[in-house]
Order: structure tokens, then sequence, then C-alpha cells
């Protein structure tokens, strides 16, 4: 692709200003190989790993060794994968009922969560769908203050359960924005409310949406303390390799409740086959620190350009991050629109398709997509997306290289200089 004499300049002088956040993340990135490689050392990985099976799938070996590479990178006592898990949302939906129990409270800490949660709470959609609401689990809400946790309002929850017999079950935290303009959490932060929470109310489980967040940082949540982190492979830890799939790691006791909503009570994580698909997903373990670096490349690419073009960005060029996600405020529909086509055009599948909003299940506003990835919906894949309502930001992250993603952010900024 071709682009004009402006969008090249800024892109060389962002390259330039760029070169010392680039060596960071690099940094970081080996770091996170370094922790892969020594989990594949330590469970011997080997050719016979990648061994299908079917049916029940008993004695999976492969599968197995696959759940406690994943505790010891995840730093967690224990988890699972599995490719039979559809979306992050699943997952999600899988680790909460795993731990809630009628009359129980779900506190959400981090403001509202993703969209396609909703209809799961049941603070949207329509009543006897099966949501948690439907089975007697009360919700409540915290907003951030300041894009921080908002510790007093956070305390006075957990002892008002308290002083009525019973703890709060679950602290839910969503540690990417999500569609909310609102800064992404670190791992740090998230230590410092899971020691608070605990100081409380140690019976609590914290529950950690990690969807963006994988191998930003060199540690992941597990590490500081929350009993459970979930995951989408079609994310940041597949890689790129995974065709689909989802993860959950935590502490044993929670993860071994959540594998009983994942297959069913007393089966938990003895059952399942792996039909063909375990070497792709070690392949994209061992591949995502990597993959996760050139995105976030891309992501601090994206907030330059933008930035120098005018637009008002989160996280900024110069800022650390602790996901993949870059935001850009369009300000009107149809540069929503023009920069989600100039994504699709600078893609490697679908380039000719013209992306259009509409009414995706689990969304409650049409929605522009713009993919043009090898698996579908794969957001550590070059992609864009975002709700039709003011003011008209855009969500964008992947790029499984940074000379694609560079690309693919180029088209998008000289598709909005058309408007």
């Amino acid at each position: 692709m071709q682009f004009s004499q402006k969008i090249n300049e800024i892109a060389a002088k962002a390259e330039r200003d760029l070169a010392p956040i680039f060596a960071k993340i690099d940094e970081i990135s080996y770091e996170n190989t370094n922790k892969v490689m020594d989990a594949f050392r330590e469970h011997r990985v080997a050719a016979t790993n990648f061994d299908t099976t079917s049916g029940y799938g008993y004695d999976d070996r492969g599968r197995d060794v696959l759940d406690e590479i994943w505790a010891d990178v995840m730093g967690a006592e224990k988890a699972f994968v599995r490719h039979q898990i559809v979306n992050g949302t699943q997952a999600l939906t899988i680790g909460l009922f795993g731990l809630l129990r009628p009359d129980d409270l779900m506190c959400s800490i981090a403001g509202k969560p993703y969209d396609t949660l909703e209809e799961v709470i049941g603070i949207a959609g329509e009543a006897g769908n099966g949501s948690l609401a439907d089975f007697g689990v009360r919700y409540k809400q915290i907003d951030l203050v300041n894009d921080g946790f908002d510790f007093d309002a956070i305390g006075e929850t957990l002892r008002t359960e308290l002083d009525g017999g019973r703890p709060v079950k679950v602290i839910f935290i969503q540690r990417s924005k999500g569609y909310l303009n609102r800064k992404t959490l670190t791992v740090d932060e998230i230590g410092e409310v899971v020691k608070f929470v605990k100081s409380i109310s140690p019976e609590t489980y914290v529950v950690v949406d990690n969807c963006y967040g994988e191998f930003t940082e060199t540690r992941e949540p597990c590490a500081v303390g929350a009993d459970m982190i979930i995951g989408s492979l079609i994310k940041n830890p597949g890689g790129g390799m995974a065709e689909t799939g989802g993860y959950i790691a935590g502490s044993a006791r929670a993860v071994e409740l959540a594998s009983y909503r994942l297959t069913s009570v007393g089966c938990g994580l003895e059952v399942g086959a792996t039909v063909g698909q375990t070497k792709n997903m070690y392949k994209g373990l061992f591949y995502a620190p990597h993959t996760t670096a050139q995105a976030l490349k891309t992501a601090h690419l994206a907030a330059y350009v933008f930035e120098a073009l005018g637009y008002n960005v989160s996280p900024k060029w110069n800022e650390m991050r602790s996901d993949i996600i870059q935001t850009v405020i369009t300000g009107k529909p149809e540069l929503l629109c023009k920069f989600c086509e100039g994504i699709q055009k600078g893609s490697p599948v679908d380039s000719f398709v013209t992306p259009m909003p509409w009414a995706m299940p689990g969304y409650t506003d049409e929605v522009i997509m713009a993919a043009g990835a090898f698996v579908q919906g794969a957001s550590i894949e070059l992609s864009a997306d975002g709700p039709m309502r003011p003011p008209y930001t855009v969500f964008f992250q992947g790029g499984l290289t940074y000379e694609s993603g560079k690309i693919g952010i180029l088209s998008a900024a000289e598709s909005m200089l058309t408007v």
C-alpha cells in the first residue's frame, strides 16, 4: 500500500520517538518468553503431548500437561485451558457460575463490565434466560474514582455483608477498559485491592477478567493474590495460533469449582477430548509473549499517529500499557466508520470488504467491526471495533506482526483524511 507524504512523515517520526518504549516492550517479551520456556522444560513437553484424543478424552496427557504449564506461567495453583470454550464471555460465565450460589453477592469494583457480560449477570436482557440473577445471585457495582478503586465504598460493602452474616462471594475486576473510556488496571493496582479485600473478608473470591492483558507485564493477577483469572485464547495468550478456546487459572478450589461448570460435577477436568487442537494451543502459548509485544508496539504507533492528527487517544503514545487496547475518540459516526474501513483495507484477509454497523448479539448498541483475520473474531490479530454511540470511540487492538499492524494503522489514518 502507498501512503501520503504527511502520513509517512508522521510514522517515521513516531518510530524514532518510540524506540526506547519498543526496547522496553522487547525486554518484557523476553522475560515472559523465558518464563514460558522454563515451564515447557519443567513439564518435559514432547511431541507425544500433541497427540489427539476423542470421545471422553480420558488420560489425555497433552491436555493435562498444558494445564500444568498454564498454571505455572500464570502464577496460579491450578488452571485449565480448553478449545471447547467458545469465547471470553463463556469462560467468564463458567467461572462465575462455578463460584456463585443463590443469594450470593457479586460486586464489580471496576465499574460496568464488558457489554456481553450484562445478560450473563442479568442487568440486561430478558428474565428467565438463565442469568445469574435468575438463580438469585445479587449484583452490585462500584465505579472507579479518578481511574482508581474506591476503597471506601469497597470496604463498606464488604463489612455490610459480613455484618449480615456472610461475606461478599465474588469481587469482580475487569482489568481492561472494555467499551469504557477509562484507564486499564495494572497488576500492581489489582494486587493492592486484592490485599485490601482479603484484609477485611478473607473468604471472598477475587475474580479478574484478564482479557487483553496477558503478557503485557511480567506478572499476571494470580501472582498478586487473585483467586481466579479468566481469558480467551483468540486474544493474547493464543499467540495467533489457537483456533478457539479459553482458560481459567487461580486457586485450586476456585478452579475446581469452575471445572464442574465446564463439564459436570464429578467429572471436572478428567474428561474433554482435544480432537487435534492441542498442538496449536501449545504453539500459541509459546508465541504469545512475542505476539503480544507486536500488538503493543502497534498500539503505541496508533496512539502517536492519531494524536498527531489531532484526535484524543488513550493511552497516550508514551504511556506504558497493561493491555493491548488503544482507543481513539473520533467524535463522529462517519469517522468511526472510516477508521474501521481503513483497518479492513489494511488487513491480510477480506481486505476488499467494507465493514458496516450492525446489531451484534450481546451488545446494546449497533457495533461496527473491522477484522480481516485468519481466525474469526481474533482480537490479537489486527482489528478495530466500536459501538455506534457518542463520542464514537474506536477500540483498536492486535497485530500479529508490527509490520502488518503498521500498515493497518497507516491505512486507517489515510482513510480518515478523506472525511
